[in-house]
């Protein structure tokens, strides 16, 4: 079994414009010690999937419909409770998008991450700001002591995102939901924190599911991969599955959008023509139909189930079916 796992999950939300069907039916694991990938563009259902899970959205106008996330066998959808203990914080930590606008501005660094220390854990204040120190010592911010009782806007950017991972991982959770971790931060910043959470992964053994849009760090990063579009899952596999055997046309798309970094290797980027679907109403077909090069009429008309490519890799795209006479494997080795 493994640590996280997701079946068939579907959330929408009730807007005065009608129902947004924001995720439909995504699936996916992550074992203890695994990286995670969730990519897709701005949209996608990314953190929604992820925030619902931990019960982040606000219901109403948010609502699960259907779906389950077990942790350690435990719905946690059904239940943020395991052994007395919130979910949140104790089991699972999150590191924040915009760590700007997620720390309170009237609280100090050390204060606000010793408050999950005192709140789920029972420390003496005490107890939880001498943590909190050396928190801040092990993701790497220089004067530790002194930099926990400042405030927020006495910290760059980076330092407030290291800040978040401190706080994200005080309690010593079994999983850590990086949202963005790094997307806000110049390239040096970037590798810095990177290299941060590899390191924490290393001495924790904690599992990671880190979302982004960012191909780059999935290649550096991720052991797993699944692919998002309009709130479904396109692909899911290896890292090496989903980089080097891509088997749906929204990751090529991906990929052929990416700069390349290789020497002597120029080539002209393509970016991905059209807009994602209305999600008031989703398309009967294939969400990707519209704007992909290789659609044929089942498209149009038909949502695929899941194809398996080999072992864990898995993609909708009706180019895997058995009964197409498209060269599926030729046309995605090609590209």
């Amino acid at each position: 079994m493994a640590l996280l796992e997701v079946n068939d999950l579907h959330v929408e939300f009730t807007t005065y414009g009608g129902i947004v069907h924001a995720v439909r039916g995504v699936d996916f694991a992550v074992d203890e010690g695994e990286t995670l990938a969730i990519v897709g563009e701005s949209g996608c259902g990314k953190s929604v999937t992820m925030q619902s899970i931990m019960g982040l959205i606000p219901m109403p106008p948010g609502r699960i419909t259907k779906g389950t996330a077990l942790l350690q066998g435990h719905d946690i959808i059904q239940n943020k409770i395991i052994d007395g203990r919130d979910i949140r914080g104790n089991f699972v930590g999150m590191i924040f998008q915009d760590p700007m606008s997620s720390l309170n501005p009237t609280m100090t660094i050390g204060a606000q991450i010793a408050e999950p220390l005192e709140v789920h854990r029972g420390y003496s204040h005490r107890d939880a700001m001498k943590r909190a120190v050396e928190l801040l010592d092990l993701v790497q911010i220089p004067e530790a002591a002194k930099r926990s009782r400042q405030y927020p806007f006495e910290f760059s950017g980076g330092m407030l995102q290291r800040s978040m991972i401190a706080m994200a991982i005080a309690c010593e959770p079994l999983v850590l939901i990086a949202d963005e971790p790094s997307t806000a931060l110049d390239v040096t910043i970037q590798a810095q924190i990177l290299d941060l959470v590899e390191s924490i992964q290393r001495e924790t053994g904690m599992a990671i599911v880190l979302i982004t849009h960012d191909l780059g760090v999935v290649a550096r990063l991720a052991d797993t991969v699944t692919v998002m579009y309009a709130g479904e899952v396109m692909e899911a596999g290896s890292v090496d599955d989903v980089f080097y055997r891509s088997a749906h046309p929204y990751t090529l798309g991906l990929k052929e959008a990416m700069p390349t970094n290789q020497t002597g290797r120029t080539r002209q980027l393509k970016p991905i023509d059209g807009t994602p679907p209305d999600l008031f109403a989703p398309p009967e077909g294939c969400a990707y139909a519209a704007r992909c090069p290789h659609a044929m009429e089942v498209c149009l008309d038909h949502n695929p189930d899941p194809f398996a490519i080999h072992d864990e890799h898995r993609t909708k795209c009706w180019l895997h079916h058995e009964d197409c006479d498209v060269e599926a494997e030729g046309l995605f080795q090609a590209a």
